[in-house]
């Protein structure tokens, strides 16, 4: 069985443990009455539903011993104990009903009980085990969401100024050149920050919002770049409404800005492609890449990048092929997620 299905066993269980137990004590009631159908032998029937009773009595105090103590060293001479004392009782309580017809020495008696006893303290601890594990379980799992929402955090908090550090600088320049384009810039900046402050916060997108987003960003620079750069910026997609985690790529983006920015000359060409087609999207992004290794904003560019490959292994696990070339003086980067 796998261990899903284990799981999902035990949660049944403690979903419904009352059931469990009702069902369980039917079933271990039933089986006297069937071995006495035609026989007659009440006695006996009675005799071994005294024995029963007194076995419920031994599973709950197991169970008891096990939920609420911790001193797991005392567990076997506690039971031990009590099986004595239980089956001492179960010999009276016998005697009691049936006359004495019992006549055997109590610690004779009771020491031939241990062994059921033990049977039933033995399934009161794997029922222990099971709702115990279920918890343990439980708490991992919650455990490894926090920590994991907290790293998601603490990446998109480092994503998200570098973003709009360089948004601004490409205002600061549009500005300082008296730019007439600058307030339709400025619009764009500021629909920007509301996607970032507000859609990326949330753990997903639609991808028509992410790639408008993307369109004010590359627009932005564009301005800032008229003259160096030429943007093929183009779409295919068959879902807009798909989802997907919100400012995942736009680290690519600025990266091939920022590489390109430090390249001399005019009309160095930069391809961005985005494209979902039965839920499979693509991302390519190529642009021009000639740059000193010591130089710091090459530093400083991968540390985006970097941030965007922990998101996507923490976001998208086993579904996604990330790929990135900077051979032949041109910085590639494929990406394809099965959304």
């Amino acid at each position: 069985m796998k261990t899903n299905d284990n799981l999902k066993v035990v949660r049944f269980i403690q979903k419904n443990e009352f059931f469990v137990h009702i069902a369980f004590w039917i079933i271990y009631f039933s089986f006297p009455f069937l071995k006495a159908i035609g026989k007659g032998n009440y006695p006996k029937l009675y005799n071994e539903l005294n024995d029963l009773c007194f076995g419920i009595i031994v599973f709950y105090i197991s169970y008891t011993l096990f939920a609420y103590s911790k001193r797991k060293s005392y567990h076997f001479v506690v039971l031990l104990i009590a099986f004595c004392g239980i089956g001492y009782l179960n010999l009276k309580t016998h005697n009691w009903i049936f006359e004495g017809t019992h006549t055997e020495a109590f610690w004779y008696y009771s020491l031939g009980y241990i062994s059921t006893y033990t049977i039933l303290a033995l399934f009161a601890y794997v029922l222990y085990s099971l709702k115990e594990g279920y918890k343990n379980r439980l708490e991992l799992d919650k455990a490894n969401l926090e920590r994991h929402q907290a790293e998601l955090a603490s990446l998109k908090s480092q994503i998200n100024p570098h973003f709009l550090f360089n948004t601004l600088n490409t205002i600061y320049s549009s500005a300082l050149k008296k730019d007439d384009k600058t307030p339709e810039m400025i619009l764009k900046l500021s629909d920007s920050f509301r996607y970032v402050l507000h859609e990326g916060q949330k753990q997903t997108v639609k991808l028509e919002q992410e790639i408008n987003h993307l369109n004010d960003y590359i627009s932005l620079q564009q301005e800032r770049l008229r003259d160096k750069v030429i943007v093929e910026f183009l779409t295919e997609i068959d879902n807009k409404k798909q989802e997907i985690v919100p400012l995942l790529l736009i680290s690519f983006i600025e990266n091939a800005f920022k590489n390109t920015s430090f390249l001399k000359g005019k009309d160095h060409l930069i391809k961005i492609r985005i494209a979902l087609k039965n839920n499979m999207f693509s991302f390519y992004c190529e642009n021009p890449y000639v740059i000193e290794k010591n130089d710091q904003s090459v530093k400083e560019s991968g540390i985006g990048i970097s941030n965007t490959k922990k998101r996507l292994l923490h976001v998208y696990p086993k579904r996604h092929i990330l790929n990135i070339d900077r051979s032949h003086n041109i910085f590639k980067v494929t990406l394809q997620i099965h959304l």
